[in-house]
């Protein structure tokens, strides 16, 4: 609104940029314009502010579909005025000259005017469709009706109003009726959620099956190769044991034959040994045959006393000196009889040995 103050005899006004200024005096315009500042008395000026900026006005209203229901429509407007002079001759947008403010209610009267047309070309339109219509694809039609009707009114176009915009806001039936009719829409769309519910859980129930499957898969393929390395290890088991019996066949032909040849030649040691010795012990008889009986006995005392143990004392009777001396006195046997007599002393000489 305009700042009016009061100077001695005068007043001075001082306006905004988006309020256009008319100020008359005795039928003459004086001052015409936007954000503009003078002196006035007050007694003789008739001043008129109009706003120049755009105006938004909402409104609510009812309408019936062409099948009789019930729809409430909302909706809001942008105007202007084009005209501002024009404006303030159809339109009492005078103003105390005293305090700035409007003497009446310009505003409201163009909203009630704007509302009202827009009503009627809203509600002509609607009434035209049926509720599903209606509210289906009835929006961008109603807003385009209403924004056709309002741009051509020519009562609109008489006090300078331009219509700027026009947007529908909604269109809704009555609360039961609207109840009734997103019923099938939710239950539409429960059964999308429920559809998406049990395909999640299939998906769920097969995603747990082929785990199941991979798991019950591994174990048999766990089992399979449990079962080869047992039919492997049998095999390197009964493999090792064929080896080790091969070599211990082998390991005993070896120790038989070694035994054997070890045996031979033990008895080719013990046959030449034996035969040596024969011919020792036939040399040596051969050695003794001529010799007397007497001294046949002294040899084996002799070689008797070689074989016996220390004797520390010997106690010789003279029983027994005087027996030795007569057999080494005797006379010898005759040349027949020595062979006799040798055979004893040459088998009891080995026996000595």
């Amino acid at each position: 609104m305009a700042d009016i103050r009061r100077y001695a005899f005068a007043r001075h006004l001082r306006s905004t940029p988006t309020s256009h200024i008319v100020h008359a005096r005795r039928g003459r315009i004086v001052h015409n314009g936007p954000g503009i500042a003078f002196y006035f008395r007050a007694l003789n000026a008739a001043i008129s502010e109009v706003p120049i900026a755009e105006n938004e006005l909402s409104m609510l209203f009812g309408a019936r579909t062409l099948d009789f229901q019930e729809v409430s429509v909302q909706a809001t407007v942008t105007y202007r005025f084009a005209d501002p002079v024009i404006a303030a001759g159809r339109i009492d947008f005078s103003i105390d000259p005293y305090h700035g403010r409007w003497i009446g209610k310009p505003l409201e009267q163009v909203g009630t005017r704007i509302t009202e047309l827009a009503q009627q070309y809203a509600v002509e339109h609607i009434s035209s469709l049926n509720l599903v219509d209606v509210l289906g694809a009835g929006i961008p039609k109603v807003r385009a009706v209403t924004a056709s009707g309002l741009a051509g009114d020519e009562r609109l176009a008489e006090t300078s109003v331009i219509v700027v915009a026009v947007r529908i806001v909604s269109i809704r039936p009555q609360a039961d009726l609207e109840r009734a009719l997103e019923t099938p829409v939710r239950e539409r769309v429960q059964q999308d959620a429920d559809a998406a519910t049990y395909e999640r859980r299939a998906q769920a129930v097969e995603r747990e099956r082929t785990i199941a499957e991979n798991e019950l898969q591994s174990k048999i393929e766990l089992a399979t190769r449990e079962q080869q390395l047992v039919q492997q290890e049998g095999a390197n088991a009964q493999r090792r044991a064929t080896e080790e019996a091969a070599t211990a066949l082998i390991a005993a032909k070896a120790s038989s034959e070694r035994a054997k040849l070890e045996a031979a030649a033990r008895a080719d040691s013990t046959r030449v040994v034996g035969a040596a010795h024969a011919e020792t012990e036939a040399a040596r008889l051969a050695a003794y045959a001529g010799v007397q009986p007497a001294v046949l006995t002294a040899l084996a005392f002799q070689e008797l006393a070689k074989n016996l143990p220390e004797i520390g004392t010997l106690n010789l009777t003279p029983d027994v000196l005087t027996q030795a001396l007569t057999r080494l006195a005797a006379e010898p046997a005759s040349p027949a009889s020595p062979a006799p007599a040798s055979a004893p002393v040459s088998d009891a000489a080995p026996d000595q040995r």
